[in-house]
């Protein structure tokens, strides 16, 4: 079932603090020692694997997804590089200010970690393809707005973006306005929700089912094809990683084939 190696305190000079990256490399790394292996960035990685030392509750099980889906045929190999949270989330994962919080935006910070010093590194000391097509990032809530932020602010990096439930709406739709052209790179976005999901964080009312479906026709209106965005509307659905968790075998079918 492939290996997750937890590294502790790795500084992130961008941000001048330390993080706590997991990394796991699938079944198939040792097996293959002469293979070079697509890579996906996941956020939140306290969340993301079935694993003794994730969350003591629900998380996305990220590695059972994954190898289950090599096990049937439907995806090859992937190596999942998590990196944990903060305890400044809402922070950390905004990209511009929310004029509705008092969180102040450190999202550009962290998009620059990954580009400039994290995925550097995991390219030296793991057997790698590092092209944008074979390179990921993937989350939810704000964790999914990030994941679009790095798509479109590094599309020579990121070629597969994974949304799910993703926090559009934030910075008063900054997004909407930010990504305003086709990349004309190669991509695929996969967008997924709640059908009716409705939070209130910090009082601010969040509609993600009617938000991320405007954010699927704004690419598209774009001229993204349907070999390039996805969207997934779940009855039903929730803000939760168990509805995360049920989604992710269909999302990494789609986006990581």
């Amino acid at each position: 079932m492939g290996h997750v190696h937890i590294v502790r305190d790795l500084p992130s000079p961008q941000e001048g603090i330390y993080r706590t990256v997991r990394i796991y490399t699938p079944d198939a790394y040792d097996a293959m020692p002469w293979h070079r292996f697509p890579v996906l960035y996941m956020h939140d990685g306290q969340n993301v694997f079935a694993h003794p030392e994730s969350a003591l509750f629900d998380t996305w099980c990220a590695n059972l997804a994954l190898e289950q889906g090599v096990g049937h045929g439907h995806l090859e190999p992937w190596i999942i590089v998590a990196v944990d949270s903060g305890t400044g989330r809402l922070e950390e994962y905004s990209p511009w200010e929310e004029p509705r919080t008092q969180a102040k935006a450190r999202g550009e910070a962290y998009g620059r970690f990954l580009v400039e010093h994290l995925k550097p590194q995991v390219d030296l000391h793991y057997r790698t393809r590092t092209e944008p097509q074979w390179t990921g990032a993937m989350g939810s809530s704000l964790g999914g707005l990030m994941s679009l932020y790095l798509g479109h602010r590094y599309p020579g990096v990121f070629g597969r973006i994974g949304a799910m439930s993703p926090t559009v709406m934030w910075g008063e739709g900054r997004l909407f306005s930010e990504w305003m052209a086709h990349s004309r790179r190669w991509t695929r976005i996969y967008l997924d929700a709640g059908a009716q999901e409705f939070i209130h964080a910090d009082g601010v009312p969040l509609d993600y089912g009617r938000a991320t479906r405007a954010f699927y026709e704004h690419l598209k209106h774009l001229g993204y094809a349907d070999h390039e965005v996805s969207l997934v509307l779940e009855p039903g659905g929730e803000h939760h990683e168990k509805d995360w968790q049920r989604r992710l075998p269909l999302a990494m079918r789609w986006l990581l084939a």
